[in-house]
């Protein structure tokens, strides 16, 4: 668009911007708008509407004077087909001289004027033959070129054919007036929802160089996010704001750039400053909220999505963003009022159909559950349209929510899932695959005889239940990682108490050469028993995701490998969950380039190490690894060893870390085990060597006074989970799991867990990223700050009895206990 001044800028206001439908702030971020930023907490493109005071008020407001009342059928367009106001309309674009590209011809402009006007009334069609006609007289008339491709881009919407026509045109304008910067803008316009982002990006970036403006800087960062080049969005958007302060959008945005860089509290502050800007900014509310979220601080994010309520009550995505935190937080019933809410407003939406359903299936509520669940499954994409994450999964969870239906009132201890459950269905499950698999039968449906679970009062138990459960909401909480990404959840910590109860009652009766009861039989519990203890109560905490055994998918999976992929940085973008294990992750990489260096270039090994001693960056690497070895090109891996405590001297597979691209904005870094078959039984090998022993010293120390005894089991207990963390034998949930099996192992042995995970450790990482299992052991003792286990923990109940069925485990789950347990720091 031209700067003020320049003829141009009053038409296409008029005609675009101030009907809230201007490309240069509407059009071009469509897509952008409705996928990508309205899952990150950016505005509606209503919001452009704010910047309509760009254009100059008199022309803005050309109402009709004899049209006063707004009501009047006569006066709802101020454009007719009245040609007497058509050509008052054109005269007054030229007398007020804001006329795109105007010649010394009045006639010539006049008529010019008339197609300007029927654009802006909306007949395309007529605009395009009228300066058709224009330029039958003169070819070269560069206003009739334009007007032209305005309303081929108008039409453009509806026809990919017209967008080429629109681009077209305004070449041609390029070609005749280089040095106009609205045309390089225009077309932009029509490049970006064709997705070619990089020649719009050129055109911008052109129309900056000839008249840089607010406007173009943030058009040009709301590209440049798109394109995930967060850092040159951030500083276009910066440099919008340097030139117009008072932007609100551009100052929400230059924080969506902070957040998709893992700078959360940057975005925080970013989003507060939007809102000393415009203090009803609804989306920057919303976006303050997601980013609390993030942050972990639940009480703030619910403060921020409220606020954006109360300005808005029926605002979707926020409702949205609130139910799936509420979900996530473990608070289900309040999550289902606010999908209801919303799908009350937009009854196809399918996020809060599925989080609905899922809601309804986490709390035992199956009829209400599989409906939503296949409400999604029947809005089939449209051909061509990719299809939306909700829908990909929601066929697993239904056929999951049927199985734990059918299995509501049978013991646990009766059935298996991982047996259970087909092989490919797990397979592709676990993959995220869509739900593509051959000769596959169907759960049974609803059996009307097996009912919902109905709520479930704090007081209807007795007082040692009382007692179990705010124990196990004690001691689950210790588990929460104080780190970013990580939102607290309630239902989990309540679970994975009860899991840690129960692994401790369970290794006791072991110990004390008692039985348990396993798959439907009865015998001396392994290993495995342990952890699926820890693994069954994570799945009936979150059905959502498929907690599974990997070395039971199906053994052509199993040949393959099955992956645990974690991207750390890809691009821009940084897994906050896991910066404080980059400097580690650093440390180990130069380690393992030295040795390399060392064995195969001894010579060049002094200025290798140098050279390494000035890299403070993962990203910094790569062309560290390009100058000294020529086999490095677009990227290198390096694998992590584990040493066996089974056969010393010996080595297992770690991890495998991975940097590529050619430059740090086109990076990725990324951490993942691989678990083949070969792998898993050496792993096994070493777990079941470490249980055989633990096991012993565990019945020695039933016997036993000596402290020497206990250190030694606790010992025991963390390099087990040492090679169970650096296996990584489930699909999901490895960490939590495992550190349940820590806790409740440790209370087996006398040992209570008193301290919490410090901020920024996550169990898992520190077992993954510590060279021994001893350094492990000694590294999560010194958090753990293990004390003598109280003797009335021996008196709680059994969790095994009293919560035989997965009717009782969800009850359980279901029961607000927040009013009735102590709050303990």
């Amino acid at each position: 668009m031209a700067p003020a001044g320049r003829g141009v800028v009053v038409a296409l206001s008029l005609l675009y911007l101030c009907r809230a439908i201007f490309s240069t702030e509407y059009f071009s971020t469509l897509t952008f708008f409705n996928s990508e930023l309205h899952k990150h907490g950016c505005s509606s493109p209503l919001e452009w509407e704010e910047y309509a005071s760009d254009c100059e008020s008199s022309i803005l407001q050309l109402e009709d004077p004899d049209c006063e009342d707004g009501n009047n059928p006569a006066c709802e367009s101020v454009f007719s087909l009245n040609a007497e106001k058509i050509l008052s309309q054109a005269k007054l674009f030229i007398e007020q001289k804001r006329f795109p590209f105007a010649v010394d011809s009045q006639d010539t402009n006049e008529e010019l004027a008339i197609g300007y006007v029927l654009i802006g009334n909306g007949l395309y069609d007529e605009a395009i033959k009228h300066f058709s006609v224009l330029l039958q007289g003169d070819p070269e008339l560069v206003s009739a070129i334009y007007g032209r491709g305005i309303a081929y881009g108008k039409k453009s919407l509806q026809d990919i054919k017209n967008a080429e026509l629109a681009l077209y045109e305004l070449s041609r304008v390029t070609a005749l007036e280089p040095n106009s910067p609205e045309v390089y803008e225009q077309r932009a316009e029509i490049l970006s929802p064709l997705g070619r982002i990089s020649e719009a990006l050129s055109d911008l970036s052109k129309a900056i160089q000839l008249h840089p403006s607010a406007r173009l800087y943030r058009h040009r960062g709301t590209l440049l996010f798109i394109s995930e080049d967060y850092v040159a969005a951030m500083e276009d958007f910066q440099q919008s704001l340097e030139l117009k302060k008072n932007q609100p959008i551009a100052m929400l945005y230059k924080g969506l750039t902070f957040f998709h860089r893992g700078m959360l509290k940057e975005a925080i502050d970013t989003f507060k400053e939007a809102l000393k800007l415009k203090s009803d900014f609804i989306d920057a509310y919303k976006s303050l909220g997601q980013a609390y979220r993030e942050l972990g601080e639940f009480e703030l994010a619910m403060e921020s999505f409220q606020k954006a309520l109360m300005l808005n009550q029926n605002h979707i995505q926020s409702l949205q963003l609130r139910g799936m935190m509420l979900y996530h937080h473990g608070s289900l019933q309040e999550a289902i009022g606010n999908f209801k809410r919303c799908l009350q407003l937009e009854p196809y939406n399918e996020v809060c159909q599925y989080m609905k359903g899922l809601s309804h299936v986490a709390m035992g509520q199956f009829y209400e559950g599989i409906k939503a669940q296949t409400k999604v499954m029947l809005n089939d994409p449209l051909l061509g349209q990719k299809a939306s994450s909700e829908y990909l999964k929601v066929k697993y969870l239904r056929e999951y929510s049927r199985y734990l239906h059918s299995h509501l009132d049978i013991a646990v201890s009766e059935y298996n899932v991982d047996q259970d459950l087909p092989g490919n269905f797990k397979n592709h499950w676990a993959k995220n695959l869509p739900f593509l698999i051959e000769d596959y039968e169907e759960q049974p449906g609803l059996q009307p005889h097996i009912k919902d679970v109905l709520p479930q009062n704090f007081e209807s138990y007795n007082t040692e239940i009382q007692k179990l459960i705010c124990t196990a909401d004690h001691l689950g909480a210790l588990m929460q990682y104080n780190t970013s990404g990580f939102l607290p959840n309630r239902r989990i910590h309540r679970a994975m108490g009860m899991a840690t109860i129960e692994v401790m009652q369970a290794m006791q009766k072991t110990w004390s050469n008692s039985k348990v009861r396993v798959n439907g039989k009865t015998r001396q519990m392994q290993w495995r028993d342990m952890f699926d203890i820890a693994v069954k109560w994570r799945r009936i905490a979150d059905p959502d995701q498929p907690v599974l055994w990997l070395d039971q998918m199906p053994a052509r999976s199993l040949s393959r490998g099955f992956n645990n992929h974690i991207n750390l940085i890809r691009g821009q973008i940084i897994n906050i969950r896991y910066l404080g294990y980059f400097d580690n992750i650093l440390k180990f990489i130069k380690e393992r380039i030295l040795v390399y260096h060392g064995a195969y270039n001894p010579r060049g090994l002094v200025e290798v190490r140098q050279a390494l001693e000035n890299v403070n960056k993962v990203e910094d690497l790569l062309p560290i690894m390009k100058q000294f070895n020529s086999k490095t090109r677009d990227g290198f891996t390096v694998n992590s060893k584990v040493p066996s405590l089974k056969d010393p001297g010996k080595e297992y597979d770690g991890f495998t870390i991975t940097i590529t691209g050619d430059r740090v904005g086109n990076m990725l870094f990324s951490v993942e085990t691989q678990t083949t078959e070969e792998r898993t039984q050496q792993y096994q090998l070493e777990i079941e060597s470490l249980y055989k022993d633990l096991t012993a010293k565990g019945k020695a120390l039933m016997l036993s006074t000596e402290l020497g005894d206990a250190d030694a089991v606790c010992n025991l207990i963390l390099s087990l989970v040492y090679y169970f963390c650096n296996l990584m034998p489930l699909s999901r949930g490895s960490s939590v799991v495992a550190y349940s099996v820590v806790m409740g192992a440790l209370m087996a042995s006398g040992k209570e867990v008193v301290g919490r995970i410090p901020p920024g450790k996550l169990v898992d990482f520190e077992a993954m990223t510590t060279p021994s299992p001893d350094r492990f052991s000694k590294t999560a003792k010194s958090w753990m700050n293990l004390k003598s286990l109280p003797g009335w923990y021996q008196s709680l109940p059994s969790v095994a009895e009293t919560f035989p069925t997965t009717r009782t485990m969800v009850e359980v789950l279901n029961t607000d206990a927040s009013s009735h347990c102590p709050k303990k720091s």
